[in-house]
């Protein structure tokens, strides 16, 4: 999943991103009701230009989720983060409705 961190007007949906730790929960709620849990494996900043798109991208052989967002020092010459912060979890358990974390 891919979000901004901010807009011109303020925080935007991954503004905390980057706060999440080894251990920590992310919730996604799916389609056919059922909550899927994630635990965030590690969190990680790249540089734009080095992104690691294997490692972030690859074939896992377990359900894996990736959150990215911008980070890093933001460049007002060319409007954007140098960097970019990625979150990779891997899914714990699944929910359903009547039994939500």
């Amino acid at each position: 999943m891919v979000g901004h961190l901010d807009t011109r007007t303020g925080p935007a949906v991954f503004a905390g991103l980057s706060t999440l730790k080894p251990g920590g929960l992310v919730e996604a709620l799916r389609a056919d009701g059922r909550t899927a849990v994630y635990t965030v494996d590690a969190v990680r900043q790249y540089e734009k230009a080095r992104f690691p798109s294997q490692e972030v991208y690859g074939a896992r052989k377990r359900p894996e989720l990736r959150l990215i967002t911008c980070g890093g020092v933001y460049d007002r010459q060319s409007g954007g983060y140098q960097s970019n912060v990625v979150v990779f979890a891997h899914l714990t358990r699944t929910t359903d409705p009547a039994h939500r974390v």
